[in-house]
């Protein structure tokens, strides 16, 4: 990176669940992440499969298609939520329809004695997509079709694959492919949290080669004195 910027780090995550509630003891069963680096997929992620500790109800399978066979070798969340939290580390969290994620998130971290992850952290491409197309439809697959992002392998939810789709959408709601670009120095401000700040501009340390050869100029210094007594464009001759 140029001196004076700092690398901006993002995770996009995705879970799957053995219901939709986890204060009536619905837990995960999978943890899909995809990193983010300055807003290009940096190719790490962490993927798990998760023993939930109780049987997957038939209509979560038929969502994610994961079933008790699946995860009952798979090690329960107690076993990998440090190799978890480590993959995450203090980057912002991104996730469609965040809360539902969260909540699930921290209700696991809450079993092993954990802190919490603050919703202060989330970016939630639900209510981005919301905002941008008031309208809708905003489901994942809708935003796909949208966007025209390939989602034909997601026959069933799955929280590896929806991270990398989800990663794909994301991009696009917050400006597609030019959000890659980075334009401002980070500041480190109180409590040490990164914000964006002036750019500083750094003047070129030669000037570049003309490209128009002296045939040219003479050709256009001609043409200007074409154009009557005292044409505009003489302003811009050098020399004048």
């Amino acid at each position: 990176m140029p001196p004076g910027i700092d690398a901006m780090r993002e995770i996009v995550f995705d879970t799957e669940t053995t219901g939709l509630d986890p204060l009536q003891g619905h837990r995960l069963v999978e943890v899909g992440c995809v990193e983010l680096i300055n807003r290009i997929p940096s190719g790490n992620t962490f993927h798990r499969y998760i023993n939930p500790e109780r049987s997957i109800p038939p209509d979560a399978t038929a969502i994610h298609g994961i079933d008790d066979a699946r995860v009952k070798s798979e090690k329960i969340f107690a076993a990998i939520v440090d190799e978890m939290l480590d993959f995450i580390g203090d980057a912002p969290l991104v996730a469609h329809n965040a809360m539902f994620d969260l909540g699930f998130l921290n209700a696991e971290l809450e079993r092993v004695k954990k802190k919490p992850l603050p919703r202060e952290r989330m970016v939630d491409t639900l209510v981005l997509a919301r905002r941008k197309h008031p309208a809708g439809p905003n489901r994942l697959d809708d935003l796909c079709s949208r966007y025209g992002i390939d989602n034909s392998r997601r026959s069933k939810h799955g929280a590896l694959l929806d991270a990398e789709i989800l990663a794909e959408v994301y991009l696009e709601l917050i400006g597609g492919r030019q959000a890659t670009l980075v334009l401002v120095e980070t500041v480190e401000g109180k409590g040490g949290a990164q914000r964006a700040g002036a750019v500083t501009t750094r003047p070129r340390p030669e000037p570049l080669p003309a490209r128009l050869t002296d045939a040219e100029r003479e050709a256009h210094r001609k043409f200007v004195d074409t154009l009557g007594k005292d044409p505009l464009w003489r302003n811009y001759l050098p020399g004048t």
